[in-house]
């Protein structure tokens, strides 16, 4: 799962280039200098959580800026948890300055300028960064953005578990499945959220709707992934959650609609797609309706015509109907120009 590369696959006059190409294009545009381009030695490596990335460094001392301009030229909206497992850092940004060494955890924003340096001994440094796009980020900016190049050793609480957890994604992540990699991301981010929490010393400042949106999005994930099982229920739900069938329906109570609703929702938007597709037309309704945790036919036209004012044979055969329809128009419309073009170079 995780994907990435070293100078070791690539000429040595352009080891450091390749370096400089990699972290820009897996974290953001960063202009970088080195006292030794051509004895450059780097790899990096990269595992797609969906809600969240971690990547990971090993590289030779250098220096890098983050400058107005490269924000403009391309800016990912994220917030990055860097932590330091081997050699020493340093990092400026909002009018801070860190330095890091085996252990630290530090946080940067990407649309902010900023500057850093590595190796200040001399050594190699390694590094895993947690990327968290902001529109993920569990803690309100204004309590993040205080954070910012503030150093937080990852030797006790939130920080230690975090690091555990990105170690052990490390060692682990390839033997992943694929499916389970955004449910990963969420205790990624989570853990992250709790992590800076603990910081700020201001457990209490955090919202109790932090942690509530923290637990829906867990719910929903795992109402998604489930949803071809008959016996998804809201019970079922609740105990996979450890929470009370209570507590669930009150964490819905927020949402345009109910725990059930959603569920049946989900289910028939891919009923739907999944009847509109031409590849599936030959599939009887029943089993598609099946696919998706529908057990009884009758229930599910009912809940169909219920959602779309139409049943679902009528739907597949009225978006087939049109398909065809759009088909020959477009190939009409084609002989139509391309008559024009001969008629134009005849005259």
């Amino acid at each position: 799962m995780w994907q990435g590369g070293s100078t070791a696959s690539v000429p040595a006059a352009d080891s450091f280039d390749w370096f400089a190409d990699m972290v820009s294009s897996a974290l953001m545009p960063t202009a970088f200098s080195t006292g030794d381009a051509t004895g450059f030695y780097a790899e990096g490596s990269m595992l797609d959580l969906e809600t969240a990335q971690v990547s990971r460094f090993s590289y030779s001392p250098l220096r890098s800026r983050r400058t107005p301009a490269l924000i403009r030229r391309g800016d990912p909206e994220q917030y990055q948890l860097g932590l330091v497992t081997k050699g020493s850092a340093w990092l400026a940004q909002h009018g801070r300055e860190s330095e890091l060494h085996v252990g630290d955890i530090v946080l940067w924003d990407t649309s902010r300028p900023s500057e850093s340096g590595s190796g200040t001994d001399g050594q190699n440094v390694e590094l895993f960064v947690l990327q968290i796009p902001k529109a993920h980020m569990l803690l309100p900016s204004q309590q993040a953005d205080r954070l910012l190049a503030q150093r937080f050793p990852a030797g006790t609480g939130m920080g230690a578990i975090l690091t555990q957890f990105l170690l052990a994604l490390a060692d682990n992540g390839p033997d992943c499945r694929p499916q389970d990699l955004g449910g990963l991301g969420n205790m990624a981010v989570e853990l992250a959220t709790s992590c800076l929490t603990q910081q700020l010393g201001a457990t209490r400042e955090v919202p109790a709707q932090v942690r509530a949106h923290a637990l829906l999005r867990h719910i929903n994930a795992f109402i998604e992934h489930n949803l071809a099982d008959p016996d998804l229920t809201p019970q079922v739900i609740a105990d996979r959650h450890h929470i009370s069938l209570r507590s669930l329906y009150v964490l819905f109570q927020g949402q345009h609609e109910s725990v059930a609703g959603s569920i049946r929702r989900r289910r028939l938007e891919h009923c739907r797609a999944d009847l509109a597709c031409p590849d599936l037309r030959q599939q009887p309704i029943q089993t598609i309706a099946a696919r998706w945790g529908f057990t009884s036919a009758t229930a599910f036209s009912r809940a169909f015509r219920a959602a779309y004012d139409t049943t679902p044979n009528d739907y597949r055969a009225d978006v087939l109907r049109s398909r065809i329809s759009t088909d020959h128009e477009t190939c009409g419309s084609n002989r139509f120009h391309r008559r024009g073009d001969l008629s134009v170079v005849r005259a």
